[in-house]
């Protein structure tokens, strides 16, 4: 299975180049440009002191994450509108964007956040697949930047994160296993599957769909040990990003 050369010249288990740049956005709280393949994405964490009303009237102890994903009008080959000239968001960035939030939230303690909500932005700039694994997996460095700020501005004594968080994308094509599918290989998927996995090794996610097509135990099986492989790799990258400040 490792030997197939693919498209681009990777093997079947092996990850597309990954890189953070961080601090990209210097009025964030922390933030990192993931560049993953020739996906790339904007990720900032903005903190506001206070949390929304549900928790005050729930009397909800602790803080809140909220996430929020968009494609920028050049991410893609040709121009995608806004969602703001549509007057609404589209039901992919919605599911996307709510799978962001539920992601970082199983990283971390919220008790330990105190009253803070923070907002992680996910920015599109360049698609060609994985954008919301790749989202996922640059927003946990975003995040773990900006708990480094709060802790070195005394206003977090204990850092709230639990476990690291990585995400990543898996898929038949052609009848072969695949790790981290590029955009031509997710289109020609016959089964595509995404990832949300901790330090722990627990899974937080699976999002897996037959494409007009089905897979059995055997392909399952071996698509979740592509995905825990790449995830692990992941994991580490991050570390590294998180390590370099």
């Amino acid at each position: 299975m490792s030997d197939s050369i693919r498209a681009d010249g990777r093997v079947a288990n092996q990850l597309r180049p990954l890189r953070f740049q961080n601090h990209i956005a210097p009025h964030a709280a922390g933030s990192t440009l993931i560049e993953w393949g020739n996906t790339r994405i904007i990720c900032g964490v903005t903190i506001e002191e206070n949390v929304p009303r549900w928790m005050k009237e729930q009397k909800v102890e602790g803080g809140w994450i909220t996430a929020e994903y968009s494609m920028l009008p050049y991410s893609t080959l040709t121009r995608k509108p806004r969602d703001i000239s549509k007057g609404r968001l589209d039901g992919r960035s919605s599911e996307i964007q709510r799978l962001i939030g539920r992601s970082i939230r199983a990283a971390v303690d919220l008790e330990k956040f105190g009253s803070r909500t923070i907002c992680v932005d996910c920015d599109v700039l360049q698609a060609d697949g994985g954008t919301r694994t790749a989202a996922i997996t640059g927003a946990f460095v975003a995040l773990a930047l900006a708990v480094k700020k709060l802790q070195a501005e005394k206003k977090l004594v204990a850092s709230p994160v639990k476990s690291g968080v990585a995400a990543v994308s898996v898929g038949i094509v052609n009848g072969t296993p695949l790790l981290d599918l590029c955009y031509t290989e997710d289109v020609g998927a016959a089964v595509d599957m995404n990832l949300v996995m901790n330090a722990a090794g627990e899974f937080i996610e699976l999002q897996g769909t037959g494409e007009e097509a089905t897979f059995t135990d055997t392909q399952l099986v071996a698509l979740l040990a592509l995905g825990k492989a790449g995830i692990r790799e992941l994991l580490a990258a991050q570390q590294t990003a998180i390590a370099q400040g």
